[in-house]
């Protein structure tokens, strides 16, 4: 059995725009349904969501035969629970809040096994198909899509040293937590917020580095895409159904 190809890393780097939508209901028929709309990628949030690993590992099997490539998002960029993410079968990952290109660095090295990194080896977890992957632990590095969040401004005046860390795949910006550092809390579409996803948009496509954002809002998506950036999720699930179930409510019950 072979290893499976990374579709949305090789995407990434050939600079080809993917198009994704995160999950946070922690819903394994969710995933199964979004899994199927046409989206080039899917998040499945574990840092904001009660998400835990069964419940991951029950959205991966569920979204597995959809179009979307799976990106986790663990809750924090730790060594550990890195490893135990990529054995569940996962194979990009999404680190928050990292600050400093040696915060880069170790996601890298916990997402690749020795001589590379530090990821503990497992012969039969979920990852290599129980096994069944040829020359699994051998392989395995060259489909591991690493992406870094940068979220305050002290890691916004860093991007270009972090983006110019050795294994690091894409850049992803996460407005909400940008606008809270910039001391705009609630409010992403502060001049100065927008002024700095652009200015880090500028940067990214200055060092080659793919960069990824996520917009609640269609038109936050299609200017963010006007802007350069390669990756962008344009929905969320819960943000959909409460929409929807709010309108249909108000047509209804107004």
């Amino acid at each position: 059995m072979d290893l499976n190809r990374n579709s949305f890393k090789h995407a990434i780097a050939a600079g080809t725009r993917q198009i994704g939508f995160w999950c946070s209901l922690g819903s394994n028929i969710g995933a199964e349904i979004v899994a199927d709309s046409g989206f080039d990628w899917l998040l499945f949030d574990m840092e904001h969501t009660p998400v835990d690993l069964g419940d991951l590992v029950a959205q991966l099997q569920a979204s597995a035969t959809g179009t979307a490539t799976p990106i986790v998002r663990p809750p924090w960029n730790d060594t550990v629970m890195i490893k135990r993410v990529l054995d569940a079968g996962a194979q990009s990952i999404l680190l928050p809040f990292v600050q400093t290109p040696e915060e880069a660095a170790q996601a890298v090295a916990a997402s690749r096994y020795p001589p590379n990194g530090i990821r503990g080896t497992a012969g039969s977890a979920r990852s290599s198909r129980y096994g069944r992957v040829r020359n699994y632990l051998k392989s395995a590095d060259s489909e591991i899509c690493v992406l870094v969040q940068i979220e305050t401004g002290e890691s916004l005046a860093r991007i270009d040293e972090i983006a110019a860390v050795e294994g690091i795949d894409g850049v992803f910006i996460g407005p909400s937590d940008l606008a809270a550092s910039l001391g705009h809390i609630g409010d992403r579409s502060n001049p100065e917020v927008q002024a700095a996803i652009r200015h880090a948009a500028d940067r990214l496509k200055a060092a080659g580095k793919p960069a990824g954002i996520l917009a609640a809002d269609p038109d936050d998506a299609e200017r963010y895409i006007d802007w350069g950036y390669t990756f962008v999720a344009v929905g969320i699930d819960t943000g959909v159904l409460a929409k929807g179930a709010d309108a249909l409510a108000a047509r209804f019950k107004g």
